[in-house]
């Protein structure tokens, strides 16, 4: 009995030193804000900009960048395109009537994987007639892209996944349909049932909604500040252009319209009219 008894004590004040480490390691480290910051082509750069009476105005490449936070920190959110070339670069920052000044960060490099895929002829070399849908809903969507309203209030944007399931393909992959390379996923593909329900993952506005020949039944919403999200390929949508949505609203369901190989949703997020990582705005 007595190797057994010392093996238990030993076993538990194992086990009260390991609770002890995880309670000091868990205060020492706080949750990060979202979006993460990942200064990465694809990723999103949390730039300081200290304290100040009112919100700085900041841009870069005269695009409007969120700003968040308040006046004892405010915090400009980049987004980072996929084809940013890595090294430095800059935004233009400007408080109050004060002459704008210019603040550097750093892109450093990422591999993205690739994948391949076969669909129908037709979805990757476009006849005329589709060549032209296409350029037609894409001055469109542009359009869309470079809503710009109010700044959400806060410094958190922590999103909640729209609908559950597995990821079937991630953000930056690059695609290679019916042996012919493409540009790489700008969006997370999540695989779901067809008619499983898709939830607005934050407060928004829905700014657009319509039926394209890649995405299928699309639903764009805006919330605020040049935060946009995208959701593609929907069986069927259940909102309308200025519905006004509280997280947790449903938009619509999952499907496989436009270019799909199956039901799932494809979901983009886009900050300064550049598409990022979804996963980095995941709570």
């Amino acid at each position: 009995m007595e190797p057994n008894f010392y093996s238990s004590l030993l076993s538990r004040r194992t086990l009260l030193l390991a609770l002890a480490a995880t309670s000091v390691n868990a205060r020492a480290a706080p949750a990060e804000q979202a979006p993460r910051h990942s200064s990465v082509p694809g990723g999103v750069a949390r730039i300081a900009l200290g304290p100040a009476p009112s919100r700085p105005v900041a841009q870069q490449a005269q695009v409007p960048l969120l700003v968040v936070g308040d006046s004892s920190a405010w915090t400009a959110v980049v987004g980072i395109a996929l084809a940013a070339p890595v090294g430095t670069a800059a935004i233009e920052v400007r408080i109050s009537d004060a002459a704008s000044r210019s603040l550097h960060y750093e892109v450093r490099p990422k591999k993205y994987r690739e994948q391949r895929l076969r669909v129908a002829p037709g979805q990757v070399d476009l006849s005329a007639q589709d060549q032209a849908r296409y350029e037609r809903e894409r001055e469109h969507q542009l359009k869309v892209m470079a809503t710009f309203s109010a700044p959400p209030g806060g410094d958190s944007l922590a999103m909640a996944a729209p609908v559950g399931g597995p990821r079937s393909s991630s953000f930056g992959l690059r695609r290679v349909f019916n042996g012919q390379s493409r540009n790489p996923h700008s969006g997370m593909d999540i695989a779901a049932a067809s008619g499983t329900p898709v939830l607005a993952p934050l407060a928004a506005t829905v700014i657009d909604t319509g039926d394209y020949f890649f995405n299928g039944a699309t639903v764009w919403l805006d919330h605020g500040g040049g935060l946009l999200s995208l959701y593609c390929h929907l069986s069927e949508t259940s909102v309308r252009v200025g519905d006004v949505l509280r997280a947790g609203d449903r938009l619509g369901a999952v499907g496989a319209t436009g270019r799909a190989t199956g039901p799932h949703l494809h979901w983009g997020v886009m900050l300064n009219r550049t598409m990022v990582d979804p996963a980095l705005f995941l709570a």
